[in-house]
């Protein structure tokens, strides 16, 4: 995807923005009437939603700029800092209901209007549905991991908020104050699991992770079809970075060749590659294959598993 349409992403992003300052009105009024620390822990991780839109935006704007003289790659990966940084936000946002959950636990307190702030909470859950399956939709249609990041995030609010409307309710009735504050601790644990997946995540494409199995198989289906024709090929190396993937390998024909024939070959394998994975940038090197020399760079081959 070439800058500008990569800009066109931004658009997801101020949707993002506009249903966090939505929900957290709500969730926030849900708390405030309810006096449930289960909705203030769903109004929090709705603060973090917005911090992570924000810089959802920020990223995907960097990431939109065209390659430059300091950049030659692109600024892809920038995407990796929004999504990293989200889930920072999300480890300090369960720390900070966790600590309300136990202060509860220790000072109980009676629930109040629970069925306006339930309601309140639901429809925030509903908008919050809505906007993740869009954004996870965008997402995986131009393989933009903050927005991707963000959308799981949002899925992940969606669900703590059913599980604190349920919880809240079944403490409101039954007079079981201490299922608030037991539900809020569940919460808590729960977002620290989705923030640590989204810091793991972000880590692995920073670090130029290979790509996914089902991706280097195609690669290896189409050098095996190239293979049954006597050429050869070794140093396969692969690495994502958010929206763009880069291949490279070593392509080994007769020395007889011409230059030209071995370059015609070699567009033709390039051709081939960028077919099975659209996104992909492959660079290809060619050697003899009867010279010894050729085979000294061996031991860079990572295309197996």
């Amino acid at each position: 995807m070439n800058a500008a349409r990569r800009g066109g992403l931004q658009v997801w992003a101020w949707l993002s923005i506009a249903a966090a300052l939505v929900t957290i009105a709500l969730k926030t009024w849900a708390w405030h009437v309810s006096g449930s620390v289960g909705l203030l822990s769903d109004a929090l991780e709705s603060l973090v939603n917005l911090a992570g839109a924000i810089m959802t935006l920020w990223m995907l704007t960097i990431a939109a700029r065209p390659a430059d003289a300091k950049h030659a790659y692109g600024h892809s990966k920038a995407e990796y800092f929004a999504s990293g940084f989200e889930g920072a936000l999300i480890l300090l946002a369960a720390l900070g209901i966790g600590w309300a959950a136990i202060q509860r636990f220790l000072h109980p307190a009676p629930l109040m209007a629970v069925n306006a702030g339930l309601l309140a909470s639901g429809f925030a859950a509903l908008i919050n549905f809505l906007v993740a399956r869009v954004l996870l939709r965008e997402g995986k249609k131009h393989h933009a991991i903050a927005l991707e990041a963000d959308a799981r995030h949002l899925l992940t609010d969606v669900w703590t908020s059913v599980g604190v409307i349920a919880g809240v309710a079944a403490a409101a009735f039954s007079g079981g104050l201490w299922l608030d504050p037991l539900l809020a601790l569940l919460v808590a644990l729960h977002i620290l699991w989705a923030g640590g997946r989204l810091l793991y995540r972000s880590v692995a494409g920073l670090m130029d992770s290979a790509l996914p199995r089902e991706e280097q198989a195609r690669i290896e289906a189409i050098l095996k079809t190239w293979r049954g024709q006597g050429i050869e090929f070794h140093a396969l190396l692969t690495r994502e970075a958010a929206s763009r993937v880069f291949i490279s390998l070593h392509v080994l024909t007769p020395g007889a060749w011409s230059v030209q024939k071995g370059h015609d070959l070699a567009e033709r394998i390039e051709a081939d590659i960028r077919r099975a994975i659209p996104r992909a940038h492959v660079i290809t090197h060619l050697e003899p294959i009867e010279d010894p020399a050729s085979q000294e760079d061996l031991t860079l081959d990572r295309s197996t598993p």
